[in-house]
């Protein structure tokens, strides 16, 4: 009676007893394909073992200190061989694209190290395939540069020859440490805010909100103003806040990090103001889209789509 052919998922043997058998014959050692394949020259001889009750044949000729193949081993070989080479090619050549499909996402200093940094830790967790570039930048020529994938930029949704989505609108309310709250009661009533630690920000942007606009919005007087600090990135101006040296701008959704960590409280609930403006998700039509592209763009959208929400 013919001998009952093995069923399909059974027909190859595990991929780990061909790279013990392929290292062994090449090696013509049990002992030298275990330093190749980084495992015990006893799980390279259980392996090759296991393969060779796989097939029902003698795959080797062992000798004191060697192995040789036999007629049917070597015809094992050759096949092999050539499988696992295709398949390394194959697998380099994978390898390689990805590796070259880095996306590159360029957004303000703000933006940058406020909003995106606490949330990288997370999708490099979930994506750790996927290799982002950063470029940080308030100069918004740098920022649309042809070499960037993705730019987020801070503006009215208007930019030529883009593809444009709204991450998060513009409030922006006033925020300090817990411990300069307390220390400074006033720091909750709107207007005696002229009176304390104001943490400016110098911006080339004409449009940046500063403490004159934002409490002339609230119909607070703004003169005399003497106890102002000033520094020329917004980032500074936060972690200055945090530090406890006054009461800066907070951007909703860049800070919101911070206040839910309580490094940073708002003294005057309900006290904010909601300008026309908006942080964007851009991209250039004229770049080619890849995968890695696409993963990246989905994640800062699903971002925006599970933000806080403010009136």
């Amino acid at each position: 009676m013919p001998k009952k052919a093995p069923a399909t998922g059974k027909v190859l043997p595990p991929l780990d007893y061909l790279l013990a058998f392929e290292a062994a014959a090449k090696a013509q050692s049990f002992a030298q394909a275990s330093k190749v394949l980084n495992i015990s020259e006893t799980a390279i001889s259980r392996k090759v073992r296991l393969l060779e009750q796989h097939y029902d044949v003698p795959l080797f000729v062992r000798g004191h200190r060697s192995v040789s193949l036999t007629q049917q081993g070597a015809i094992l070989l050759a096949t092999v061989e050539q499988s696992l080479d295709l398949m390394r090619d194959v697998s380099r050549d994978m390898l390689a694209k990805h590796q070259a499909n880095t996306v590159s996402i360029a957004a303000t200093n703000s933006v940058a190290s406020l909003w995106l940094m606490p949330q990288l830790r997370k999708f490099n967790k979930s994506n750790g395939r996927i290799r982002i570039s950063l470029v940080s930048s308030d100069s918004d020529a740098e920022c649309l540069s042809e070499a960037m994938d993705l730019t987020i930029l801070r503006g009215d949704g208007d930019w030529p020859g883009y593809e444009v989505q709204l991450l998060f609108g513009e409030t922006v309310f006033p925020v300090c440490s817990p411990e300069y709250l307390k220390s400074n009661v006033l720091a909750a009533d709107l207007t005696a805010l002229p009176q304390l630690d104001l943490i400016e920000v110098t911006s080339s942007h004409a449009e940046w909100m500063t403490w004159r606009t934002w409490l002339g919005a609230n119909g607070v007087a703004t003169s005399p103003m003497e106890r102002a600090v000033a520094f020329n990135t917004y980032p500074l101006s936060v972690q200055a806040a945090v530090d406890g040296l006054g009461i800066a701008l907070g951007w909703a959704h860049l800070v919101d990090p911070l206040l839910e960590s309580k490094a940073l409280v708002r003294p005057i609930d309900g006290a904010a103001v909601r300008t026309k403006s908006g942080y964007y998700l851009l991209k250039s039509p004229t770049h080619k889209a890849f995968p890695e592209q696409r993963i990246v763009q989905d994640w800062l959208l699903g971002l925006s789509a599970g933000r806080k929400r403010y009136a």
